[in-house]
């Protein structure tokens, strides 16, 4: 297994969801500010099944990456927010209608948001279509 930073394998988490057209993904730093995790991926989707392909390819290419595997998942039967908690990575995928109601961002306003750019940069060299 890999040793990975946090930082790192939230990005490598981002640029999955990319190269499978997640929408609007943000990756929050809530390290400074909750116990829960270093990291937060969130993205969003217009459909249901989407939701579902989504975390299943985060879900499979972690596992073949780095070996590891969910500490904890959550899937409402509807595939309307998903989520995939690593331990210091959580990963939230909403479909969009749920992602404008929860408004998970404005919740954590406080957080530190990274930049696309510097995802794109920490994980480049997992990128399914630019190698």
């Amino acid at each position: 297994m890999e040793d990975i930073s946090s930082v790192k394998f939230a990005s490598v988490i981002a640029r999955l969801l990319d190269d499978k057209k997640a929408k609007d993904i943000k990756i929050l730093n809530i390290s400074n500010i909750s116990v829960l995790a270093d990291y937060f991926v969130i993205c969003s989707s217009d459909t249901g099944t989407h939701v579902r392909a989504l975390t299943g390819h985060v879900r499979e290419k972690i596992k073949e990456f780095f070996g590891r595997i969910p500490i904890g998942e959550e899937n409402d039967a509807r595939n309307r927010w998903n989520l995939l908690d690593y331990g210091d990575v959580i990963v939230h995928v909403l479909h969009k209608e749920e992602r404008e109601t929860y408004a998970i961002e404005r919740f954590w306003n406080h957080a530190l948001c990274m930049e696309e750019s510097e995802w794109l940069e920490n994980s480049k060299e997992y990128s399914e279509f630019e190698n």
